[in-house]
């Protein structure tokens, strides 16, 4: 992904992620082109999570820029989602399962 997620954003994104076959899935978002992420985004995630969990998969997200790293962080759903840090070169690290 990559722009802000916020409410002019989401739906579009919304829109794309449901498509995606998830069932059974281990998914992680880049976001390390995402520089803005307000509840809309945090929202859209948190979503995007239960809809995974409920098939069998599992939701990271990687790369988070310092606003929503912090937003995550703030409340509190850096708990809900497996968070991959950034790499010294700036790219996430391999997720595994």
């Amino acid at each position: 992904m990559s722009g802000e997620m916020d409410l002019q954003t989401c739906p579009a994104l919304a829109e794309a992620t449901s498509i995606i076959p998830l069932a059974g899935k281990a998914l992680c978002l880049d976001l390390s082109a995402v520089p803005f992420m307000d509840s809309s985004g945090l929202n859209l995630l948190i979503q995007l999570r239960r809809r995974l969990h409920a098939e069998g998969g599992l939701l990271a997200v990687a790369g988070l820029q310092t606003q929503p790293a912090h937003l995550l962080e703030l409340t509190e759903a850096s708990e809900l989602f497996t968070v991959i840090p950034t790499g010294a070169d700036g790219s996430g690290e391999a997720l595994t399962a």
